[in-house]
């Protein structure tokens, strides 16, 4: 048997809602591994029901890391993300420990495992402003004024993706340069070797195991869960709230929708969402496994390559 050390990082990836949690805590106890989560939403510190983050009982099974580590004002961007995931992966591997990705923000584990090229961090004060200036003129005009500046990114990003906008914005405010042009550089390719475990379920199965979910998350507290930072008054331009089902609650909480609207509307969003990640999925990345998630024998085959890497 090769040791945690020598083996590779696994990678645990999926649409939401597919099992990649429960698929990654149990080969984290069967093979001494530290899980580290790899879902943008599930870095936040607010939403861990809403989320799906793992439960106690769960993070006391095997070791965990990246869950429910920032506010939800921080943004956790692609580049940032690779650098604390990397501090990660080395933690785990020097306690001897198998590390184990688990989650679905793709372009995150793209930029992990490929690289990514090193473009500068803007000032506070220029995003602030450039979120005042979203606001100030509307995302059309907005993304017209980036278009003078770099025509190449607005036409990779959808028009109310509010967050990418304005990371261009102060990128060319920042360096003059267009943030295109810094994504064409060199990107340096991680240090470790990776196994990549894609889970493709079936997609009808899919569609009832999130509208299971939301149910069981509306019984288990969402709802309070929610409340408790919309009573905050949290400035709606914090990254953190983009999660499946927050938006909907704090309409509800405004008086704008029932909670019946809320369910049904954040379960076509995540079923929009989980169908957006498997197109990703399909167009980007290369998996070295491949399960149906209601079939047996992902962990086997997964545990038989680790003993025997060569085979």
């Amino acid at each position: 048997m090769i040791s945690p050390a020598q083996a590779p990082v696994i990678v645990v990836t999926g649409p939401t809602a597919s099992g990649k949690s429960a698929l990654a805590l149990e080969l984290a106890e069967r093979r001494g591994g530290t899980v580290i989560n790899a879902d943008a939403m599930q870095t936040y510190n607010a939403f861990p029901i809403l989320t799906a983050q793992p439960t106690a009982e769960e993070q006391a099974r095997a070791p965990h890391a990246l869950y429910g580590v920032l506010p939800l004002a921080e943004t956790v961007s692609a580049a940032r993300w690779r650098t604390m995931a990397g501090a990660e992966i080395e933690r785990a591997r020097a306690a001897g420990r198998l590390p184990i990705l688990c989650g679905g923000s793709g372009l995150y584990l793209r930029t992990l495992m490929k690289g990514i090229s090193p473009i500068p961090d803007a000032a506070p004060e220029l995003r602030e402003q450039a979120n005042a200036d979203w606001v100030a003129l509307g995302p059309d005009a907005f993304r017209g004024r980036l278009a003078e500046h770099d025509p190449v990114i607005v036409g990779r990003l959808k028009p109310g993706d509010r967050q990418r906008h304005v990371r261009a914005w102060e990128v060319w405010q920042a360096t003059g340069r267009p943030l295109s042009a810094w994504q064409e550089g060199e990107a340096s390719a991680a240090p470790w070797r990776f196994l990549t475990v894609l889970l493709v379920p079936d997609r009808t199965w899919l569609r009832e195991r999130i509208e299971r979910r939301f149910d069981i998350m509306l019984a288990g507290g969402i709802v309070a869960e929610a409340r408790a930072v919309f009573d905050r008054r949290p400035d709606p331009a914090w990254p953190g709230l983009k999660a499946h089902g927050a938006p909907e609650l704090f309409r509800h909480f405004r008086g704008e929708m029932s909670l019946a609207d809320v369910r049904r509307i954040a379960i076509d969003h995540t079923r929009q969402y989980a169908k957006r990640q498997m197109t990703w999925f399909r167009h980007q990345m290369t998996p070295d496994l491949v399960f149906d998630p209601r079939a047996d024998q992902a962990l086997g085959t997964i545990e038989k390559y680790l003993d025997n890497p060569d085979a």
